[in-house]
């Protein structure tokens, strides 16, 4: 018998009765476990608010995301499930985590925005404020730019989990920044901003004008609820289409300068160390990008024969205007389709019918967005920058089927 049997026959292991026949055994994460109904057609089923009011997923679901084994608990980052997701929106629950000082805890009654600097008249916002001005809802992705950095020299991580989840896209609403920088009078000479957290951390980056004055966010809201506190709560910078750094989350405080700060954030860290000693800087742009989801890294085709290859493709510069994919290791591809909405700066599903003979197989994908660029090989890639960088890897993946089915991440 399995453990749901046992439970759904109202016996617990050790062989104690469960109160009214429910089981009360421990759930996956986000769920609650419940009785199994042998014919859910000859009984009621459990009623209205149950679960407390807020809605849970099913018992039987269990992704979540995964935490990299770093040194420290505070400073880590957990990566989202790309393998078990549906069309283009992460659920909010799943979408990646990046922390450099834990997650704080704030009461947005309290939480206040300043806006200072080269600026006419200095701002303070309170939420309430905030939710006052006109908003605005965008879906866009965000990276965190040390997405796949495992991979550069050698193939190391298992699963696409764990070679591209540090990615995820939501809907995202609040006030344009420049809606603010409006009302306070941005100075002829200003150039960037210094968005600052209230995180132990007080992570700060700057940020061009230019963007701030584009496309940038202030987001209060994920996926149609309040922003959840992983996510930045009670608001955070949204700059689609840049690295997920810049994205500053519990965000307090906006200086208007006429130079960039040059913060810990954008010196000794997220630069691009090239092979003469050189550290390319303030490289924001998340250029285009694509994974194979299915079949990825870690799962085994049961059999010879028809399959659906799918996956995720996605630009900072834009919209993804097509997605080829090979099977034979980048010899000859095929254009696949590609789900809509097509949004700009938003990961976009493709999908190609595929039959497997049973043959050793290379799957791979590429990208190639409005502006033209086509995403690289790894072997491009290295050639320009060396093997010194961590950041912006966004080379060709490679997963390698074996005849028995098993599939692996290789470098070919």
């Amino acid at each position: 018998m399995t453990r749901r049997n046992l439970l759904a026959g109202g016996l617990a292991v050790g062989g104690s009765a469960l109160a009214g026949g429910r089981a009360v055994a421990e759930a996956p994460p986000g769920a609650h476990e419940y009785y199994v109904q042998p014919d859910p057609t000859k009984e009621q089923g459990r009623t209205i608010l149950n679960d407390g009011g807020y809605g849970s997923r099913s018992q039987f679901e269990s992704e979540v995301r995964w935490r990299y084994p770093t040194a420290s608990l505070d400073s880590s980052w957990s990566m989202t499930p790309l393998a078990s997701g549906h069309g283009i929106i992460t659920p909010s629950g799943l979408h990646f985590e990046r922390h450099h000082a834990g997650i704080p805890n704030i009461d947005p009654l309290q939480h206040e925005l300043i806006l200072h600097g080269m600026v006419d008249e200095p701002l303070r916002f309170t939420m309430d404020d905030l939710k006052r001005l006109p908003a605005v809802s965008r879906i866009h992705f965000i990276e965190c730019s040390g997405n796949t950095l495992t991979e550069w020299a050698d193939p190391t991580l298992k699963t696409v989990q764990g070679t591209h989840g540090l990615t995820s896209t939501s809907e995202w609403t609040g006030v344009r920044l420049s809606t603010l920088l409006e009302m306070a009078g941005v100075q002829d000479n200003a150039a960037w901003i210094l968005a600052e957290g209230a995180d132990a951390a007080v992570m700060t980056r700057s940020v061009p004008i230019d963007k701030a004055m584009d496309d940038a966010i202030l987001a209060y809201a994920q996926n149609g609820e309040a922003i959840r506190p992983e996510q930045g709560y009670p608001l955070r910078l949204l700059l689609p289409g840049f690295e997920g750094n810049t994205h500053i989350k519990w965000l307090r405080r906006l200086e208007v300068s006429d130079k960039p700060f040059m913060t810990r954030e954008e010196t000794s860290k997220y630069t691009d160390l090239m092979p003469d000693g050189s550290a390319r800087q303030f490289s924001m742009e998340m250029e285009a990008k694509s994974v194979i989801t299915f079949p990825s890294g870690a799962m085994k085709l049961p059999r010879p024969g028809f399959y659906e290859i799918t996956g995720l493709a996605w630009s900072g510069q834009g919209k993804i205007t097509k997605v080829e994919v090979s099977a034979d290791g980048g010899n000859t591809w095929h254009e696949a389709a590609l789900d809509g909405p097509i949004l700009p700066k938003c990961h976009t599903r493709f999908r190609l019918p595929w039959a497997w003979t049973g043959d050793e197989v290379v799957l791979q994908s590429r990208a190639v967005d409005e502006t033209g660029y086509v995403q690289p090989t790894l072997a491009d890639l290295v050639a320009v920058r060396g093997l010194n960088s961590v950041y912006h890897l966004n080379a060709i993946q490679n997963w390698h089927i074996a005849p028995n089915g098993e599939v692996t991440n290789v470098h070919s």
